[in-house]
């Protein structure tokens, strides 16, 4: 069975689905060992693992290079971020198979007029909506696993409003989408709003600092939501404590003590060490 056949059962429990964002293989590992079943590949964490802005500089090759490098570290299903699909239907129908090829679980492809932007700065600007639609259809017709999940996101509640941004929804659900991502509602209200008017499976983006109010997760499915994406945790997390030990040590001079820290074998092992361990020998002939 596939790790998308995987996202599929878990997105059939009547539980929220709870996706923590990663963008290496470590950070994806991470997630996998804290217990959640399921990974998200943020391409604004790619995109500053490569040292830029989530302004879409990334290629196609580049994401789906990476969000292979997370299915392949993992063993539950990986949800990558797949921008505008990096072009016309032509390019879609190359990006949803390219990733489907590195074992990635399922994408989610946006409305936005290339090169994109995070969807929670200002100044985005949207393709029409008989394009997009095009798109999504591009993408259905290109997997080669029925089970791949393809979610439409669309950006348009920036520029259009909230009403524009459910009707994209809604037909992109009509066109077959799996799931709809309606980004960057604007307050508690058309949160709980998207999923009723949308009347379909729906992806909620948390962001620290986005547009977005801060909920949690209960309140999350309560509103109806089945997939719950966080793509700044981690990054954020990482930044601040690397800035902190870089200022802690040009202050003070002092490499930090190793009395409280995992040694490195622990952090080896934390990287699969044990498996790669077991290879040293495994073929060498009996004495």
């Amino acid at each position: 069975m596939t790790t998308a056949h995987d996202l599929r059962q878990l997105l059939s429990r009547p539980e929220l689905v709870v996706a923590p964002g990663a963008y290496d293989g470590m950070t994806a590992k991470m997630v996998e060992a804290a217990g959640f079943a399921c990974v998200y590949m943020t391409g604004a964490g790619a995109s500053a693992a490569r040292g830029f802005p989530d302004y879409g500089l990334l290629s196609m090759n580049e994401m789906a290079e990476a969000a292979g490098v997370l299915a392949r570290s993992v063993g539950v299903p990986v949800i990558a971020d797949a921008d505008t699909g990096y072009g016309n239907e032509l390019n879609v129908t190359r990006t949803v198979r390219e990733y489907e090829m590195r074992g990635v679980a399922g994408l989610h492809i946006e409305d936005q007029v290339a090169p994109k932007r995070c969807g929670h700065l200002d100044g985005k600007e949207v393709i029409p909506r008989d394009q997009f639609v095009a798109k999504i259809r591009a993408a259905l017709a290109a997997r080669r696993d029925p089970a791949f999940l393809v979610i439409a996101r669309t950006d348009a509640r920036a520029m259009l409003g909230l009403d524009e941004a459910v009707e994209r929804a809604r037909e992109a659900l009509a066109a077959g989408a799996d799931m709809v991502f309606v980004e960057a509602a604007q307050s508690m209200e058309e949160l709980a709003a998207i999923p009723r008017r949308v009347e379909g499976p729906c992806l909620l983006n948390i962001v620290r600092g986005g547009k977005t109010p801060d909920l949690d997760l209960a309140t999350a499915q309560q509103m109806g939501y089945r997939l719950a994406i966080l793509p700044s945790l981690l990054i954020g997390a990482a930044a601040s404590a690397c800035e902190q030990a870089l200022s802690a040590l040009r202050s003070t001079g002092q490499p930090p003590s190793s009395a409280h820290a995992p040694g490195v074998a622990e952090r080896f092992r934390r990287l699969g060490a044990a498996e790669w361990d077991a290879l040293r020998t495994r073929f060498q002939a009996a004495e």
